[in-house]
């Protein structure tokens, strides 16, 4: 008897051979569990990561896998290095899981000048799919967080995005969470609109216990998340299963996975809800015409891919 949508877990994930995934941030927490049960289902994993050397050591960890794992280096808080990781593509991408971020880190700059946080999980994120479009067969799926509706009443700063003079980092990071929704919603216009048969879709993971909560600029909140960490939170595995359903699951384009506890804390994937500001497709739009600009990277034509329709 097949398994209920509540029982859902990294074992229903069908046979991968022949497919190809790009998780970026995959040498620890949920990328890298969710890239080793891409790999163990037999697909070719490429772990996109800043640091090579802890990325060969994580591919190291999924050797025995079924599928086969390859590293290459991206630095999403540098557009020059996104744009080298892009040229350097061949070939077809059926996933793309932009998963990578920081988290709620002192205020910092990317290379190109934008703050961290949002050039990071956001600006990065949105010019390595756009780059790598032309080339994906199936899905984008990006990795947001309850975060998005933290502080009471998030919204996208369009007048400040850098936030320069008002820098605060849970807001930087809630701003970052709420563009990856944004941008997954008219993404998927844009798709839909072209005529293609690619879906984006988002995900987030609940509380899982990763090392990204180390990274906090408050010495305060960096205890309380241990200790959440320690008493409340999932582990990397079943944090990632929400990343994997969005992946794997036949569901509209532009859903939004995540645990279905209390909470949206932990639990087995489901679809989830989203703020009002989240779902807004003027600001979705708004947020794209922003990010080309910053970028210099735009929506490509996908009228002669393989994955259209008409």
């Amino acid at each position: 008897m097949p398994k209920t949508q509540s029982k859902w877990n990294e074992t229903d994930i069908p046979d991968q051979v022949g497919r190809t995934a790009v998780v970026t941030g995959a040498n620890s927490g949920i990328g890298l569990a969710a890239a080793d049960a891409l790999a163990r289902a037999g697909a070719h994993v490429v772990l996109a990561v800043r640091d090579e050397r802890r990325g060969e050591a994580a591919a190291a960890t999924m050797r025995d896998a079924r599928g086969s794992v390859e590293v290459r280096r991206l630095d999403l808080a540098d557009l020059a290095s996104v744009r080298q990781f892009a040229a350097g593509w061949q070939g077809d991408l059926d996933l793309l899981i932009n998963n990578a971020g920081v988290m709620n880190v002192p205020e910092a700059s990317t290379k190109d000048g934008f703050e961290l946080q949002f050039g990071t999980n956001h600006l990065g994120h949105f010019a390595l799919t756009n780059l790598l479009l032309p080339h994906v067969t199936d899905r984008v799926v990006t990795v947001s967080s309850g975060a998005h509706r933290f502080p009471a009443g998030m919204h996208i700063h369009f007048d400040n995005l850098n936030l320069a003079g008002e820098y605060a980092p849970m807001v930087a990071y809630g701003q970052s969470k709420l563009a990856n929704l944004l941008f997954t919603l008219e993404l998927q216009r844009r798709l839909t609109e072209a005529g293609s048969r690619v879906r984006a879709l988002a995900a987030h993971p609940g509380w899982a216990a990763t090392n990204l909560q180390s990274h906090d600029a408050s010495v305060v909140r960096r205890m309380a998340m241990r200790a959440g960490n320690r008493f409340l939170a999932q582990d990397d595995k079943a944090g990632a299963r929400p990343t994997l359903y969005a992946a794997i699951q036949d569901l509209p384009g532009a859903s939004y996975v995540g645990p279905d506890g209390l909470g949206e804390m932990r639990g087995a994937p489901t679809l989830v809800g989203r703020s009002r500001a989240a779902s807004d497709p003027r600001s979705a739009r708004r947020l794209w015409t922003a990010s080309e600009e910053l970028t210099g990277v735009v929506f490509p034509h996908l009228a002669e891919r393989a994955g259209t329709t008409g």
